[in-house]
Parts: structure tokens; C-alpha cells; sequence
């Protein structure tokens, strides 16, 4: 019998709360994007103009994956890709003004995230879980490694 369930649990916590999020979202009508462009566009609303490498390991979604989403993000209006003056190889995304006029809906859905997942929580206990998780997040990336 399995007693351990750290990774099942995160597993459904990720399902769930991506279903919940996207739930937000159309109640918001907020159509501009879905829950894996958001971790995009909050990537790069944290550092705008980062390589595709970079931006794929930031957001944990493998480089092939990305670029489609990409396409479909500039189609939109969303980014745009700059191969730049110095690396004509290494592209750089960078947010569209439409982009950037985003973040502050972004913020509200996220905030409304956040006080469901740590409902009942204290800041001490919200703290001290996030600490867990980095670790265990440090743990899975050295696997890769």
C-alpha cells in the first residue's frame, strides 16, 4: 500500500485548480487568454524579452509545446519574437502592449486563486508550505539534471 501521496495530490491540485481557474476566467470574461498562456504572460510580465529556452524552463512547458503556443499568442496579438541585433539565432519573446493592458485582470484571477487554495490557512502555515513545495520542486529539476 502506497502512504505517500505528495505527487498525486499535486497532480490533482494542478487538474483541479486549472479547471478552477479557467471557471474564473469565462465568469470574468476574460477571453484574451487560457491558464497556459497566463503562465506565459506572467513569465514575461516578470522579465519581458527572455529567450525561448529561458522562457521554457521557467514555465516548466517543453520547447515544443511553446512554440505553438507562441504562434497562437502572436496571432493573437499577444507577443511578439525578436531575433535581435547581436544573436540572429536566439529568438527573444517580448509582450505586445495589449499584452502588458492584461496583467492587472491576470492579478485579480490569480489573487482569487490564491485565497481558495489557502483558505483557512495562516501566513505562517502559507510560508512554511510554499517553503515545501520550492524544495520539492528543487528536488524534481536536480532529477532532470
Amino acid at each position: 500500500m502506497i502512504t505517500q501521496q505528495g505527487g498525486f495530490l499535486i497532480t490533482r491540485i494542478k487538474q483541479v485548480g486549472g479547471r478552477v481557474f479557467e471557471r474564473i476566467l469565462s465568469e470574468k470574461n476574460i477571453d484574451a487568454f487560457n491558464g497556459p498562456q497566463g503562465r506565459i504572460l506572467y513569465v514575461l510580465w516578470q522579465e519581458d524579452g527572455i529567450p525561448i529556452r529561458q522562457l521554457s524552463r521557467k514555465t516548466g512547458l517543453a520547447t515544443t509545446t511553446l512554440t505553438g503556443m507562441l504562434d497562437r499568442m502572436e496571432a493573437a496579438r499577444l507577443i511578439r519574437r525578436d531575433r535581435g541585433d547581436a544573436d540572429r539565432r536566439k529568438v527573444r519573446i517580448f509582450l505586445t502592449a495589449e499584452a502588458k493592458g492584461l496583467e492587472p485582470e491576470y492579478r485579480a484571477v490569480t489573487e482569487e486563486m490564491s485565497r481558495i487554495y489557502y483558505k483557512g490557512f495562516s501566513s505562517a502555515e502559507v510560508e512554511q508550505f510554499e517553503g515545501y513545495l520550492a524544495r520539492v520542486l528543487r528536488n524534481v529539476e536536480d532529477a532532470l539534471l
